[in-house]
């Protein structure tokens, strides 16, 4: 039987939404890659999180009633395009999702202005973690921050840190540097040596200089904080230069099924850390197919649609649904606006019983956000390939948000300095 709060809550809903014939819908534009050197990651993600919203207003007319307009802005992960589609859709939109940190940070400021929140899933600057200082800023369920946390933990797991040397291995971008002061802090912690292997855009399919260093270097593991084509050659590379494949280990965007696929066997033994995990077998798959791919609504493909990043823009539209779904509730209105919104982002509640309710099961890892916290710390797994897919090879883990906490207050006042005059939204009490 379905529980109860559940039934109450649908009721609750129709109750309140009781003019949805009549719903004009809810504008949730995204601002995707399609094109560019970053679009073999960036299709399966956007198809994903369409193919979910899509399910959404065939199964269920939308979110409380309101269909979702779900449209999308093409920026070929350029800066400058990002801005101007973010300037081009804020009018009607109740969220901006700029899909690349170097957008992220320059509509950052920008949203304070036009009272608009950010969803940046699992990418961003980390402080956003900090919701008093960045009120219109999520990057729900996991900051880049927790993602460097947890691999250096795995790799603490495997054996005594102290006089180790990790190379990092990233994209010469504001995404790429995101995670270094937490490394280079655990790298004084624990006494490894950290050296970061920075890689221009030009470079990102011929890494022979990056290989060349690693392998004078002889790191005992590398960190990859790749994207697009910078995943596939790195691979590759590795593969090449023979580079022990068990002791390479990347972030969430580092771990594109597609790339792999690529080396094939040669790959096992490649891990990445994740916040999200492809469960064929989850109602939810079934629902998309039914009502998505079977009505011939995605762009998707069976390949695609087996791997990490697919499921993933599927978790990343859950999670705004989520929102969606909470302010309505709250409001008493089907057509929430944005400020409604933030108030929904900030009150998520993905508990393991709701995870099941969304069919989502084995997905996303628990999490909630709050007023002061914007990320929520899901924690994840890691993910290791196996020479045709990714399988889970670790318990759920968690960051050890306290051992940044104070770096993330410094990080967010410096901003906020630096960007005077910032609002700050202080009926957030502070968070431990």
């Amino acid at each position: 039987m379905k529980h109860w709060t559940k039934i109450a809550a649908a009721a609750a809903a129709t109750a309140l939404i009781g003019s949805a014939a009549i719903a004009e819908g809810l504008f949730a534009p995204n601002l995707s890659y399609r094109t560019g050197p970053f679009a073999a990651t960036g299709i399966p993600l956007m198809n994903g999180q369409k193919d979910y919203m899509a399910m959404l207003n065939a199964r269920d007319g939308g979110i409380g009633g309101a269909p979702i307009d779900f449209a999308e802005c093409e920026t070929g992960y350029s800066t400058q395009k990002g801005v101007e589609c973010y300037e081009k859709t804020k009018g009607e939109a109740i969220v901006t999702q700029p899909w690349s940190t170097g957008i992220t940070l320059q509509v950052l400021p920008k949203t304070n202005v036009d009272n608009i929140p950010i969803l940046a899933p699992g990418y961003g600057f980390s402080p956003m973690m900090d919701g008093k200082t960045f009120q219109w800023a999520f990057n729900t369920p996991s900051g880049y921050w927790d993602g460097a946390d947890m691999i250096v933990q795995y790799l603490e797991s495997q054996g005594d840190l102290s006089g180790k040397k990790i190379a990092f291995l990233h994209l010469d971008h504001p995404y790429g540097k995101e995670p270094i002061p937490i490394f280079e802090q655990l790298a004084a912690e624990k006494g490894f040596e950290f050296t970061p292997i920075p890689v221009g855009l030009k470079e990102m399919q011929n890494q022979s200089a990056q290989w060349l260093q690693i392998r004078r270097m002889r790191p005992d593991n590398v960190i990859m904080w790749g994207w697009g084509a910078m995943n596939a050659g790195a691979i590759t590379e590795a593969v090449k230069t023979k580079y022990p494949m068990d002791q390479f280990i990347g972030v969430w965007w580092s771990g594109h099924d597609a790339d792999l696929a690529l080396v094939g066997d040669a790959g096992k033994g490649y891990k990445s850390i994740s916040w999200s995990f492809p469960n064929l077998d989850a109602p939810v798959m079934a629902d998309i197919k039914k009502h998505v791919v079977d009505a011939g609504l995605s762009d998707s493909n069976e390949t695609e649609m087996n791997g990490v990043f697919y499921a993933r823009g599927i978790i990343i539209s859950a999670i705004l649904s989520e929102g969606i779904a909470a302010a309505q509730a709250e409001y008493g209105t089907a057509e929430i606006n944005a400020e409604q919104l933030r108030w929904g982002l900030e009150n998520i509640n993905m508990t393991e019983e709701r995870i099941a309710e969304l069919g989502l099961d084995g997905m996303v890892p628990p999490f909630s956000t709050s007023c002061a916290n914007h990320t929520g710390h899901s924690g994840g797994w890691m993910l290791e390939w196996n020479g045709t897919g990714f399988d889970k090879v670790s318990d759920h883990m968690t960051p050890n948000v306290d051992g940044y906490r104070a770096l993330a207050a410094e990080k967010a006042a410096e901003y906020a300095t630096a960007n005077a005059p910032w609002p700050t939204n202080d009926a957030c009490d502070a968070e431990s």
